[in-house]
């Protein structure tokens, strides 16, 4: 067993019952290790396996460190807490990446960069090694959502062979204990300024004769949702300022009369919905704004914008309450016109089209006027002194949002 104290480089290995290829991985790093002259250790992050995994590594002289927390992300975060090497590549323990060329993801660490993923697109990916959904439109379109959503360089977001700096990716405060964890590690080290970059390595068809842990839809769905709720602008603050922006033009421009658009005719039934797509949008982008500005109090690692910070600035629970009693009393300065209308004509019977257009417009700047009101009281209670103990932060990590 190599000294703590001048251990590299930790190969990790997450493992569940993968006795059919665990020592020939096993072998390879070390090989790899012997040959390079690295100082290192191979480390088992095993995650509860009941198929002798363990007795497998221990005999090869592996590294073993239970987990009992389940889940792909839970064991390489035991795995990584428990590593002694100031690098760690991991990999899966199936045989489908080759522990014996690790020289370039080594190469690249050494040069200072924090995260070295695996290129699988880039390095080949032998016939059979990769389901052709996963092939041809998972992993690439995920990889590509990832990479507008983040402007990470990364083409190959979810290789499970990959190389890290120790201390730098504990400074990230990964939490998902799942799949996802592949896409969280590469969103926050590019979120954080990380140095990140891509080698080139080989995707072999793995040795097991089980079926793999990973489940097509129902991991790819877990890494679509991590990609979108950790990116409020684009899940919540564009749509729905496209939402607000179309609801309000077909709400207020219906309000004066009905128009049609070739053979088509908009009236009363379509400013209704207006005005639901109007309160819809103007929800989610409230919700966005909210989002941000409670990651920023909260000390989330958020990307800067000087358009976010000016309005963050300005909002606050005085300036909400203002604005939102402004445009509730605009609608109800419209619903009072009415009212004496109504009153003038004796309390009769008013025409109904005429009425509910101009009803629409007074309904709906009440509610965008309450909805104000409410998220700057939200916003007030978020910005309330609290005065913490130490103990309330103990176990509770520093958390990012995008």
């Amino acid at each position: 067993m190599p000294d703590t104290a001048v251990v590299e480089l930790t190969i990790l290995m997450p493992c569940l019952n993968e006795a059919e290829t665990l020592g020939v991985c096993i072998r390879k790093a070390q090989g790899y290790l012997e040959r390079s002259g690295i100082v290192g250790e191979v480390l088992i992050a095993d995650n509860g396996s009941t198929d002798g995994s363990q007795t497998i590594a221990e005999g090869l002289g592996a590294r073993i460190v239970p987990v009992a927390d389940k889940g792909y992300g839970a064991a390489l975060l035991g795995g990584i807490d428990a590593a002694r090497g100031r690098l760690v590549i991991m990999g899966d323990a199936d045989d489908s990446y080759d522990f014996s060329d690790l020289d370039q993801f080594v190469e690249r660490l050494r040069a200072g960069d924090e995260l070295v993923m695996g290129n699988r697109f880039r390095g080949g990916i032998e016939p059979g090694a990769m389901p052709p959904l996963h092939k041809y439109l998972g992993n690439p379109v995920l990889s590509w959502i990832g990479r507008v959503l983040f402007r990470s360089p990364i083409k190959d977001f979810h290789c499970g062979l990959r190389g890290f700096n120790r201390d730098a990716m504990r400074s990230l405060h990964l939490q998902t204990t799942g799949m996802e964890f592949a896409s969280e590690m590469v969103v926050k080290s590019t979120l954080g300024g990380r140095r990140v970059s891509e080698v080139p390595t080989t995707l072999s068809k793995d040795g097991r004769s089980r079926p793999p842990h990973l489940r097509s839809w129902r991991d790819g769905w877990r890494h679509l949702r991590f990609l979108l709720i950790f990116s409020p602008r684009w899940l919540f603050l564009i749509p729905g300022f496209v939402a607000l922006l179309l609801g309000a033009i077909g709400a207020f421009g219906l309000a004066l009369g009905p128009f049609t658009i070739g053979d088509v005719g908009f009236s009363l039934v379509t400013q209704v919905y207006a005005a639901a797509l109007t309160v819809v949008g103007y929800q989610s982008v409230i919700f966005a704004i909210l989002t941000k500005i409670y990651a920023q109090l909260e000390g989330f690692r958020i990307p800067r914008s000087r358009n976010f910070e000016w309005l963050a600035q300005r909002f606050s629970l005085e300036s909400g309450a203002l604005v939102g009693l402004a445009v509730f009393g605009l609608g109800l300065v419209i619903a009072l016109v009415q009212f004496v209308g109504w009153a003038g004509s004796g309390f009769g019977m008013l025409p109904a089209a005429e009425t509910i257009r101009g009803a629409i417009p007074a309904t709906l700047l009440m509610i965008l006027g309450a909805q104000t009101i409410m998220s700057g009281m939200f916003l007030g209670v978020l910005n309330v002194g609290l005065v913490r103990r130490p103990s309330d932060a103990v176990g509770v990590p520093a958390r990012e949002l995008g």
